[in-house]
């Protein structure tokens, strides 16, 4: 399962985070308005939890951009306030849950659990397709048609985000903070490097590379060419 979680307080961001991942949960974090905004609606979650106070933009600001974009996703709004016009103001703007600081990690994790039993997440059958490009997200398996690619762990999370952003623009920094997160590595060129990898194991000889490079900002995925598999 895939949580966007924004919370401004460093701290309880990672020590949730912990939590999500000692759940087998992937989590994003982002520790202001603007920046979860943009990972909600660029990335596919199946939660996102949302403190409300945040700098640059309000957790109910960003319930009201998602809807408004017509997101369907479940969200879980985090605050201190616990007065009943709090959550019902939360609840009226389109959130679905609402959890009271302090809370204990497991409300925490039976709230997120609740939420995607309601919104009905089939985790057996999470598969993304794209061109010719399909991944199976559960058994973590990508294909090229009916042809398995053998992948790196980074492939496979570099492939990922290509494929969930396609015919978009992905600025090398993005993608350097999406798939190396606190990872990334301060120097070298990492995502030249995985881009050329992951090219030559999912392009096809004599063929347009389905990856292409936008000079000075980064790279692009282009999901709408025709697909030949026949010289492979």
């Amino acid at each position: 399962m895939r949580v966007l979680l924004v919370e401004d307080e460093r701290k309880l961001a990672s020590a949730l985070q912990q939590v999500l991942r000692d759940q087998q949960y992937v989590s994003d974090v982002a520790h202001d308005g603007e920046t979860g905004l943009d990972f909600a609606l660029t990335d596919s979650y199946d939660v996102l939890v949302l403190d409300i106070m945040l700098p640059k933009m309000s957790g109910l600001e960003i319930v009201k951009e998602v809807r408004k974009a017509g997101l369907d996703v479940p969200i879980l709004l985090l605050t201190a306030r616990d007065a009943v016009e709090d959550r019902v103001l939360g609840l009226d703007t389109g959130a679905d849950d609402y959890l009271v600081k302090p809370f204990a990690n497991r409300e925490l994790l039976a709230r997120i659990r609740a939420l995607t039993r309601r919104q009905g997440v089939l985790t057996g059958t999470d598969v993304m397709e794209v061109g010719p490009f399909s991944i199976d997200m559960t058994q973590r398996v990508a294909k090229r048609g009916e042809h398995t690619l053998t992948l790196t762990a980074k492939e496979f999370q570099l492939l990922e985000l290509l494929m969930r952003n396609h015919n978009r623009v992905l600025a090398k920094e993005l993608i350097l903070d999406r798939v190396w997160g606190p990872e990334a590595p301060v120097i070298g060129n990492a995502v030249e490097n995985y881009v050329h990898f992951l090219r030559k194991k999912i392009d096809v000889t004599g063929q347009p590379s389905f990856i292409e490079t936008v000079r000075g900002v980064g790279y692009i995925f282009k999901a709408g060419q025709s697909d030949d598999t026949s010289a492979s």
